[in-house]
């Protein structure tokens, strides 16, 4: 019988500009390999100060529609007191207090359990650390 949890590691490359990267096929191949058919729960964990993790639309703008609607509620400025790394990085801290570091979702006979038109994604506003991990989680 399967491991009745089991965790995988991702690193993701998002470069040196904000993203919103898609793992929902690594999440798939993740639970291909690891859930055997089994139900039970996908937690995704993001272990950065400066990234998050969204269920969205991807590919019809609203990843697009999501950075900009953080730039108005995160201005990259220098109101913020966290001030070390690029002009405005302190709002890049207070990202995973609207975009959690976290989700847990359902996983239906070994199958990631999304909404038609949902994804799971990484958001990543800060330019100065594009080296990410991404912990994948299968408790069934």
């Amino acid at each position: 019988m399967p491991d009745a949890f089991t965790t995988r590691i991702l690193n993701i490359g998002t470069g040196p500009e904000e993203a919103v990267s898609d793992l929902t096929a690594a999440c798939e191949r993740f639970l291909h390999d690891t859930a055997a058919g089994r139900d039970g729960l996908l937690n995704i964990f993001v272990p950065h100060a400066t990234a998050g993790v969204a269920i969205i639309e991807t590919g019809a703008g609203s990843d697009d529609d999501l950075l900009a609607a953080l730039h108005t509620l995160l201005p990259a400025d220098n109101r913020w007191q966290h001030r070390h790394g690029t002009p405005g990085h302190g709002r890049d801290h207070v990202l995973p207090a609207l975009v959690p570091p976290h989700a847990t979702l359902p996983v239906i006979a070994g199958r990631l359990e999304l909404g038609t038109w949902q994804s799971v994604c990484l958001v990543d506003t800060n330019r100065d650390n594009p080296d990410r991990q991404v912990r994948l989680s299968f408790l069934g």
